[in-house]
């Protein structure tokens, strides 16, 4: 296996062109000081064209990428909210019917993931619950495991807790909701290749009290915190669409892992496999041959978890290198847990590696 290059990309913001406040440029600007590699903008039912390309500064760029967050607005109460990304058009038109309209992802060969598949409604701030409902559709690229907003919407259960949340992001993120990882864990389990991401769902949104005004989340806040981070087979080079393609490719296929990067930068953690000669990383496969090595390098000690199938099958209390040899086939994913700020957080959640019998063979990051 050759050398991994990585990179940090902030996945499902929105603009003035539907319910945030700022500009692309705004996004790119944020995206720039909060160090990340890429951003994707992805406006409500509308894909802004010509607007993609590389934003510089002192030195410094980031990839600002568009697609599009599609859900039917007359389905009432609102569900099915999907992440339509490189399908080069806009894809509003089919979201009355969720299969056509991942029909219609498919045949742009763009990449589909259910936006927050589990949500809960908060009567405090006003917000219906607006999880996917239609699980008997196919041809989703994967899920959004873990949303900054849907898990701050969740939080708010009296006053005293928006107060709270809204002043102090940084409490915010805890980890994903557990029935959304239990419904990742099912579809793995059932033999679905189903790849993560993890997302911002930043809008910034300007609120009023008295004749003070206060942004509820700053863009710079969200990209910080809940962030996709990819495994590349070489560098991005600042060309848009050499790097559009390469991380494109790493979404589809998996090969990462989402993080909350505010208790700790995520960056260098990986996850891997050896068997009789055969490698595979994050969002690949390889043979059993009999058994697999499974290997973990996080970038410092954590709570450790290996999960198989919704079963942890291994917990290493405080490392930061962790390998484990397994016997039986499937997708077994890694989970890491810090503690931060008075309590126990989710850290990294990594995709899967698909342990298969023998005669289903092996794909590699080249």
């Amino acid at each position: 296996m050759g050398q991994i290059y990585e990179a940090v990309v902030a996945i499902h913001a929105h603009t003035r062109f539907s319910d945030g406040c700022g500009t692309h440029r705004d996004i790119a600007r944020a995206a720039l000081q909060a160090g990340l590699d890429a951003v994707i903008v992805t406006d409500h039912n509308v894909w802004v064209q010509g607007i993609e390309g590389y934003h510089r500064r002192e030195g410094r760029r980031v990839l600002l990428l568009v697609g599009e967050e599609v859900h039917d607005r007359t389905r009432q109460p609102q569900k099915n909210h999907l992440l339509v990304l490189g399908a080069g058009k806009e894809m509003a038109a089919y979201a009355a019917d969720p299969q056509a309209l991942l029909r219609a992802v498919q045949r742009q060969q763009g990449l589909a993931f259910l936006a927050h598949p589990v949500d809960w409604a908060s009567r405090l701030a006003g917000e219906p619950a607006i999880e996917w409902v239609n699980w008997d559709v196919s041809g989703y690229t994967g899920l959004e495991i873990w949303n900054a907003l849907s898990e701050f919407k969740g939080h708010l259960k009296t006053p005293l807790h928006a107060l709270f949340f809204g002043l102090l992001f940084h409490q915010v993120a805890v980890a994903p909701y557990p029935a959304t990882l239990q419904k990742w864990d099912e579809l793995l389990a059932a033999g679905r290749r189903v790849a993560a991401i993890g997302s911002a769902d930043a809008h910034a949104n300007r609120y009023g009290l008295g004749p003070l005004r206060v942004t509820l989340f700053p863009y710079e806040k969200h990209f910080r915190a809940i962030t996709t981070h990819l495994f590349l087979p070489e560098p991005l080079n600042g060309h848009l669409e050499h790097d559009r393609r390469l991380i494109y490719h790493a979404l589809r296929e998996g090969r990462g892992f989402v993080a909350n990067d505010l208790p700790a930068s995520a960056r260098g953690f990986r996850f891997r496999a050896t068997g009789h000669g055969k490698e595979a990383i994050a969002g690949e496969r390889i043979p059993l041959d009999g058994g697999v090595t499974l290997k973990v390098a996080l970038p410092r000690k954590a709570e450790c978890r290996l999960v198989h199938h919704g079963q942890v099958v291994q917990r290493w209390r405080r490392h930061d290198v962790c390998t484990l040899t397994v016997t039986q086939p499937g997708a077994y994913r890694v989970e890491a847990y810090l503690h931060a700020w008075g309590r126990r957080r989710g850290w990294i959640f990594s995709n899967p590696i698909y342990v298969t019998h023998a005669a289903q063979g092996n794909n590699t990051l080249a």
